[in-house]
């Protein structure tokens, strides 16, 4: 869901990793999605861009990780002040995703992007599969040509 399209508009999601390099990640209503395979230990920083049709103040942005519909942790990273305009292109600190047997498997990471107010101006929800190191990458699809 984004915002009012003359207050925010998310317009990019990405998750930018050593080894994969950046993987977009397709925003709501573009069509069945596919996890996000990401090895145990990688480091992975999320990549967010919009465009804001009037100032705001206190943007957050605010990560719920879930698993087998239990919340397992909730992290709040405040971005800051924008003024109206953009793109705007905002990278959150590094994270290095768990290690171990037990943090295998299926993940659900909803995203939230909320204003000083506490309103909410962007939510994205994606599977994320965590796997063993060493697994084999896979297969990405060919970048498309750019102009």
């Amino acid at each position: 869901m984004n915002g009012s399209d003359s207050d925010f508009r998310l317009l990019d999601v990405s998750l930018h990793t050593e080894d994969q390099g950046r993987l977009g990640v397709p925003l709501g209503g573009q069509g069945t999605v596919e996890p996000l395979v990401l090895a145990e230990g990688t480091v992975v920083s999320l990549g967010l861009t919009f465009r804001l049709g009037l100032d705001i103040d206190g943007l957050a942005f605010e990560e719920e990780r879930a698993r087998d519909g239990r919340i397992l942790a909730t992290t709040r990273t405040a971005l800051g002040s924008f003024r109206c305009g953009g793109p705007y292109e905002v990278r959150l600190p590094p994270l290095r995703m768990p290690v171990g047997r037990a943090h295998l498997g299926l993940y659900r990471v909803t995203g939230r992007l909320t204003d000083g107010r506490g309103r909410e101006l962007a939510r994205e929800a994606h599977d994320v599969c965590l796997v063993p190191q060493g697994a084999p990458p896979p297969a990405r699809p060919a970048a498309a040509a750019g102009p």
